[in-house]
Protein backbone atom coordinates (compact mmCIF):
# COMPACT_ATOMS: atom_id res chain seq x y z
CA UNK A 1 0.00 0.00 0.00
CA UNK A 2 1.13 3.44 -1.01
CA UNK A 3 2.12 5.93 1.49
CA UNK A 4 0.03 8.42 0.64
CA UNK A 5 -3.20 6.01 1.06
CA UNK A 6 -1.64 5.09 4.46
CA UNK A 7 -1.80 8.66 5.15
CA UNK A 8 -5.19 9.21 4.43
CA UNK A 9 -6.55 6.14 5.87
CA UNK A 10 -4.40 7.29 9.40
CA UNK A 11 -6.26 10.69 9.26
CA UNK A 12 -9.64 9.29 8.17
CA UNK A 13 -9.66 7.02 11.09
CA UNK A 14 -8.10 9.24 13.51
CA UNK A 15 -11.06 11.77 12.45
CA UNK A 16 -13.84 9.18 12.67
CA UNK A 17 -12.39 7.70 16.23
CA UNK A 18 -12.78 11.23 17.19
CA UNK A 19 -16.47 10.94 16.21
CA UNK A 20 -17.16 7.68 18.10
CA UNK A 21 -15.90 8.78 21.04
CA UNK A 22 -18.15 11.06 22.00
CA UNK A 23 -21.22 7.93 21.54
CA UNK A 24 -19.51 5.63 23.48
CA UNK A 25 -21.35 5.43 26.88
CA UNK A 26 -19.01 4.01 29.10
CA UNK A 27 -18.92 6.20 32.05
CA UNK A 28 -14.93 6.05 32.31
CA UNK A 29 -14.62 7.22 28.36
CA UNK A 30 -17.58 9.77 28.85
CA UNK A 31 -17.20 11.62 31.44
CA UNK A 32 -13.43 12.37 30.60
CA UNK A 33 -12.25 14.66 28.23
CA UNK A 34 -10.67 12.39 25.06
CA UNK A 35 -8.64 13.37 22.47
CA UNK A 36 -7.08 11.26 19.66
CA UNK A 37 -3.56 12.07 18.64
CA UNK A 38 -3.35 10.10 15.74
CA UNK A 39 -4.22 7.04 14.79
CA UNK A 40 -1.52 4.19 12.65
CA UNK A 41 -3.10 1.53 10.76
CA UNK A 42 -0.91 -1.43 9.24
CA UNK A 43 -0.46 -2.38 6.09
CA UNK A 44 -2.74 -5.11 5.83
CA UNK A 45 -5.32 -2.83 7.79
CA UNK A 46 -5.98 -5.62 10.35
CA UNK A 47 -4.63 -3.65 13.72
CA UNK A 48 -4.44 0.06 14.53
CA UNK A 49 -2.19 1.80 16.88
CA UNK A 50 -4.30 4.56 18.52
CA UNK A 51 -2.71 7.46 20.66
CA UNK A 52 -5.01 9.54 22.65
CA UNK A 53 -4.16 12.20 25.06
CA UNK A 54 -6.83 12.30 28.71
CA UNK A 55 -8.04 15.79 29.93
CA UNK A 56 -9.84 15.25 33.46
CA UNK A 57 -10.98 11.55 34.60
CA UNK A 58 -8.53 9.06 35.95
CA UNK A 59 -5.99 7.98 33.37
CA UNK A 60 -6.18 4.12 34.11
CA UNK A 61 -9.98 4.12 34.19
CA UNK A 62 -10.32 5.68 30.75
CA UNK A 63 -7.70 3.11 29.25
CA UNK A 64 -9.73 0.59 30.67
CA UNK A 65 -13.02 1.99 29.72
CA UNK A 66 -11.25 2.38 25.64
CA UNK A 67 -10.36 -1.69 26.05
CA UNK A 68 -13.82 -2.67 27.21
CA UNK A 69 -15.47 -0.18 24.33
CA UNK A 70 -13.10 -1.25 21.82
CA UNK A 71 -15.83 -3.52 20.02
CA UNK A 72 -18.35 -1.04 19.50
CA UNK A 73 -15.74 1.17 18.82
CA UNK A 74 -14.66 -1.35 15.90
CA UNK A 75 -18.30 -2.02 14.84
CA UNK A 76 -19.51 2.00 14.68
CA UNK A 77 -16.54 2.50 12.62
CA UNK A 78 -17.01 -0.26 10.25
CA UNK A 79 -20.49 1.21 9.63
CA UNK A 80 -19.11 4.79 9.01
CA UNK A 81 -15.79 3.75 6.91
CA UNK A 82 -15.55 1.71 3.72
CA UNK A 83 -12.49 -0.25 4.07
CA UNK A 84 -12.03 -3.84 3.20
CA UNK A 85 -10.94 -5.22 7.05
CA UNK A 86 -11.86 -3.12 9.92
CA UNK A 87 -8.53 -2.91 12.04
CA UNK A 88 -8.58 -3.74 15.74
CA UNK A 89 -7.55 -1.15 17.37
CA UNK A 90 -4.77 -1.17 20.48
CA UNK A 91 -5.23 2.09 22.70
CA UNK A 92 -2.06 4.13 23.78
CA UNK A 93 -1.97 7.06 25.47
CA UNK A 94 0.30 10.02 24.33
CA UNK A 95 0.88 12.36 27.43
CA UNK A 96 2.91 15.29 24.62
CA UNK A 97 0.42 17.76 25.16
CA UNK A 98 0.59 17.61 28.76
CA UNK A 99 4.35 17.15 28.68
CA UNK A 100 4.55 20.04 26.09
CA UNK A 101 2.20 21.84 28.75
CA UNK A 102 4.66 21.78 30.99
CA UNK A 103 7.73 22.44 29.58
CA UNK A 104 5.80 26.07 28.36
CA UNK A 105 4.81 26.62 31.86
CA UNK A 106 8.95 26.03 32.58
CA UNK A 107 9.65 28.58 29.83
CA UNK A 108 7.46 31.10 31.33
CA UNK A 109 8.67 31.03 34.79
CA UNK A 110 11.98 31.48 33.67
CA UNK A 111 13.18 35.49 34.42
CA UNK A 112 15.44 36.22 31.35
CA UNK A 113 16.40 39.53 30.77
CA UNK A 114 16.13 40.89 26.84
CA UNK A 115 19.65 40.49 24.99
CA UNK A 116 19.23 44.33 24.20
CA UNK A 117 19.16 45.23 27.92
CA UNK A 118 22.64 43.27 28.07
CA UNK A 119 24.21 44.95 25.06
CA UNK A 120 23.41 48.21 26.46
CA UNK A 121 25.01 47.77 29.80
CA UNK A 122 28.47 46.43 28.16
CA UNK A 123 28.47 49.34 25.48
CA UNK A 124 28.50 51.82 28.15
CA UNK A 125 30.89 49.93 30.38
CA UNK A 126 33.38 51.08 27.10
CA UNK A 127 33.25 54.69 27.53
Amino acid sequence: MGSYRKDRINEEVAKELSLVLRTVKDPRVADAFVSIIKAEVSGDLKFAKVYYSVLGGDKKEVAQGLRSSAGYIRRSIAKNMNLRVTPEFTFIEDNSISHGAHIASVLNSLDIKPESDEEDESSGADD
